[in-house]
């Protein structure tokens, strides 16, 4: 454990958890200050009515809205641009993000420039915003992302077809409203997909050379979490124990990677999204493991933790045991989630994976990694992946 005399700071934002939080949207706009509200969302969210009860509650308490609603699954700074434009041509002074992490970072890429000017791309990096966003509401209605709670953004920058990581405690939202009842919506591939995703932050903040006791409590209770409720979840998706359980673990694991960071998984899994617009949670699943067993051997103690929370004795044996164990589990949850398929699977060619590569040790997550990776390193782990 950290030296008590070690300093850590801890950024997160209030958060209401449980069934019927989604209700209270208008109640928190309303006391921010906010008249006027740019709900940003998408279709499917639209379509599911998570965005009607959202706007019903803004209503009741007085606040005019526009919907701002296109935006891709991961994305783009052309979509937050144009949302900046809807923001100001309605005369907005608040924004509600509804949905899963798309609508919530593109939300958050709005307030940004909203504030700002400019264009997305000038904010990449740590703690490059001068000026707060205006007032931001988060209603999430997957258990991944965890956008709500954290001080990052990803964005897709179309121009260099690259993911950017905006890490500021200015990208963090005024409140979040976590209704795990909203996540009954998901399908069951969406809810393997940020499953996973779940996962691999805790693991990543856990084994992050930036981790610390605070973060460590959150990752290994999201670790446990996910190990419990996850394959509940996909066995019934009606199921409102796991439904909440998942919830849980997502703001667990995104309390945790906020302030720990990521590693080589985000890394690698942005580089695959911002060149050839994969999905971020199955390309985390198909990484997870072997990014893993790479990293082992530079952090055993605390790999054997993350074994013990996914419920593998760790007693009595050995390091590579528990590394193989480890791999096993986590290739065993992988499958079970219904990811069986490698990268070539999307149309990854070894041809590509130079170039992944090169853009995949720019990411800031890789800072974190518990080893030391280099381009060569990351081109071995893509091809173990394909």
């Amino acid at each position: 454990m950290e030296s008590a005399r070690e300093l850590r700071k801890f950024v997160a934002p209030e958060f209401v958890f449980g069934n019927g939080a989604a209700r209270l949207a208008g109640r928190y706009v309303h006391n921010l200050g906010g008249t006027r509200c740019l709900v940003v969302t998408d279709p499917g969210v639209m379509r599911n009515g998570h965005a009607d009860t959202v706007i019903g509650s803004l209503t009741a308490y007085g606040i005019a809205h526009a919907v701002f609603q296109d935006i891709s699954p991961n994305p783009r700074d052309v979509e937050v641009q144009r949302g900046v434009e809807a923001y100001h041509r309605e005369g907005c002074d608040a924004i509600v993000a509804v949905g899963g992490g798309s609508p919530i970072d593109c939300a958050k890429g709005i307030g940004i420039v909203a504030s700002n000017g400019g264009s997305i791309s000038l904010y990449e990096g740590v703690d490059a915003i001068p000026k707060p966003m205006p007032p931001l509401v988060c209603v999430p209605t997957t258990a991944g992302s965890a956008a709500d709670v954290s001080q990052f953004a990803i964005i897709t920058d179309t121009t260099r077809m690259v993911k950017i990581a905006i890490v500021s405690k200015a990208a963090v939202a005024d409140v979040s409203l976590i209704d795990p009842s909203t996540t009954k919506s998901m399908s069951r591939d969406l809810t393997a997909a940020t499953g996973i995703d779940t996962l691999t932050h805790a693991i990543e903040a856990f084994a992050s050379n930036a981790s610390g006791p605070i973060t460590d409590m959150f990752a290994l209770e999201a670790i446990s979490l996910v190990n419990t409720h996850l394959p509940q979840v996909l066995a019934d998706g009606d199921d409102d124990t796991a439904r909440e359980g998942m919830a849980l673990a997502c703001l667990n694991a995104g309390l945790a990677f906020s302030n720990a960071i990521l590693g080589a998984v985000h890394a690698m899994a942005h580089s695959l999204g911002g060149l050839l617009d994969l999905p971020h949670g199955e390309c985390n699943a198909i990484l997870l493991p072997f990014v893993v067993r790479r990293n082992f051997d530079a952090a055993p103690a605390r790999y054997a933790r993350v074994a013990n929370a996914l419920g593998i004795d760790v007693g009595g044996t050995t390091a590579t045991a528990i590394r193989d164990a480890l791999f096993d589990r986590l290739m065993t949850l992988r499958t079970a989630a219904g990811f069986t398929r490698g990268l070539s699977a999307f149309g990854v060619t070894r041809e590509q994976i130079g170039r992944l590569a090169r853009l995949a040790v720019e990411d800031p997550c890789l800072a974190t990694n518990p080893e030391a990776l280099d381009i060569a390193d990351i081109e071995s782990l893509y091809a173990e992946a394909l």
